[in-house]
């Protein structure tokens, strides 16, 4: 549970990590097939929530904010949403160890910025960091209410 009296930067970092884990949760005592299952018109899954974060992680705050030229995590294809679709091939270890392993590097990229570093986006704006962890905080809690309503869908299970 994050401390309610901390400090702007350990407020947001903590927020963060809270909606982080708790995504985590969603996918607790579930087999391989409920987590990739398609549970919306569109396809999306537990795991592919996942997927989308882990890649979003990677874009605000490896690509983006610290400006570093890599690839996407996932290939796309071209396909806007194929970052929320699981393939064959992409065990949950495999999808799950790769948000893990974005996390830690975002956490190592916050911690080496300021608040009020500011960036340009791909499309232009200017964004500083505390903005920057305000969307992934947004990003996060808003998919982490599309896993609870996939999760309770699946099994019954809710809360966390």
């Amino acid at each position: 549970m994050p401390n309610r009296l901390a400090d702007e930067r350990d407020a947001l970092t903590q927020q963060l990590d809270f909606h982080r884990a708790t995504l985590l949760r969603k996918l607790e005592g579930l087999e391989a097939e409920p987590l990739r299952r398609p549970m919306t018109p569109s396809g999306l899954s537990l795991l592919g929530l996942v997927k989308h974060l882990a890649e979003t992680e990677h874009g605000w705050f490896v690509k983006i904010y610290a400006g570093l030229a890599e690839s996407d995590l996932f290939p796309t294809d071209g396909d806007p949403d194929a970052d929320f679709r699981v393939g064959p091939d992409e065990t949950a270890d495999v999808v799950v160890g790769q948000y893990l392993r974005t996390c830690e590097r975002a956490r190592a990229v916050v911690a080496a910025g300021e608040l009020d570093d500011v960036v340009t986006t791909p499309s232009g704006a200017e964004a500083n960091l505390r903005a920057i962890l305000v969307h992934m905080i947004q990003e996060t809690a808003r998919h982490n209410g599309h896993a609870d309503i996939i999760r309770e869908s699946l099994d019954g299970t809710t809360g966390h």
